[in-house]
């Protein structure tokens, strides 16, 4: 797995699960025990420090489950909440590069960032382009109002810590697809002189 699939993979697994989730032991041991910073590739080095002093697990499920779940929650994670279409076009998206289409709600932010990293898993050769066009229409529009709501409501230090990191990933991780897609142009263009 290289670096933009496990910042995806990571951040879109903790939006996902709940806390006490048991595929997520492995992942709050890291972050606990400080570990997580070793092979995290931004430089987030205070956020990761905040994120070891985490609140037990049965707080943390409070908070996720008053942030995130059921019609009542303080903060939809749902893109659909954020944007005025409708989800067939996030459908069709994924259809078109070949994802599996989950049963039942699937534009929740932590799916998106896991679909970015299953894009990049698969390295195909349009992987690129498909990585800048899901950044670009179905998470970057709304992510930001959303990430700002989750920091506004969360009770725990976790996850307003886990909305700051996040912004700051997504924003470097978009910068990076960028560079990448400027490399490939320039690259291109002196095979075709």
């Amino acid at each position: 797995m290289n670096e933009f699939s496990l910042v995806c993979r990571t951040l879109g697994s903790l939006f996902n699960r709940q806390p006490s989730d048991p595929l997520l032991a492995p992942l709050f041991a890291l972050i606990r025990q400080g570990k997580l910073a070793q092979h995290w590739p931004l430089e987030q080095d205070a956020l990761h420090i905040r994120l070891a002093q985490a609140e037990e697990v049965a707080l943390l499920d409070a908070d996720f489950n008053a942030l995130f779940v059921g019609d009542e929650c303080s903060v939809s994670p749902c893109r659909s909440s954020y944007v005025e279409n409708d989800t067939s076009d996030y459908r069709a998206f994924l259809a078109q590069i070949g994802m599996p289409i989950p049963d039942g709600v699937y534009d929740r932010f932590g799916q998106i960032l896991l679909a970015s990293s299953w894009i990049e898993d698969r390295a195909q050769e349009d992987e690129v382009q498909a990585q800048i066009e899901l950044f670009d229409e179905y998470l970057m529009p709304w992510c930001g109002v959303f990430l700002g709501k989750v920091e506004a409501h969360a009770k725990s230090a976790f996850y307003r810590t886990l909305a700051i990191m996040s912004r700051e990933a997504i924003q470097a991780m978009r910068e990076e697809l960028q560079e990448i897609e400027e490399q490939s142009a320039n690259h291109e263009g002196e095979q075709g002189a």
